[in-house]
């Protein structure tokens, strides 16, 4: 069973973008992208969930990588 705090960390996810294509989350992007190590591309909370830039997550889903 779910308690408020559990259903607003699972449920009320801030994005960057709602409505948008992309998964990152908002945030201040500070954090180079893992795959193409581009510079302030990603928040805290896409370091966290194991995120690449929207550029290269676009780029794997076309199969260009």
């Amino acid at each position: 069973m779910y308690d408020d705090d559990d259903y607003d960390d699972e449920f009320n996810i801030e994005f960057a973008d709602p409505g948008g294509r992309s998964a990152l989350r908002a945030g201040p992007r500070i954090y180079s992208c893992p795959t193409c190590n581009a510079p302030n591309r990603l928040s805290a909370a896409d370091v966290h969930e194991g995120y690449q830039c929207d550029a290269c997550a676009d780029s794997l889903e076309r199969g260009s990588y």
